[in-house]
């Protein structure tokens, strides 16, 4: 896909700059690291909210019955088939 975007000198200045200092083979390539760096920093913003939201969570007593029930969750299918296997 091609997309044509107006910049203004300054920026434009900078950006193949990048280029000639061998940080980038093109300016198409330039762009696509900023898109990839954007999408990799809003992924770490989503993990740091769902960290502090269970952070923030009241959490769960961690009990026998607890683990129980996650093995459960988690090996359901399988621990019904080995059980008939």
């Amino acid at each position: 896909m091609n997309i044509n975007i107006d910049i203004p000198d300054q920026v434009r200045v900078y950006v193949e700059a990048q280029v000639i200092a061998g940080d980038y083979n093109n300016i198409g390539e330039y762009f696509l690291d900023l898109v990839q760096q954007d999408q990799k920093r809003k992924a770490q913003e989503k993990l740091e909210t769902l960290l502090l939201e269970g952070i923030d969570s009241q959490g769960q007593e961690v009990t026998p019955e607890y683990w129980q029930n996650l093995r459960s969750a988690v090996l359901g299918e399988n621990s019904e088939g080995n059980a008939k296997g």
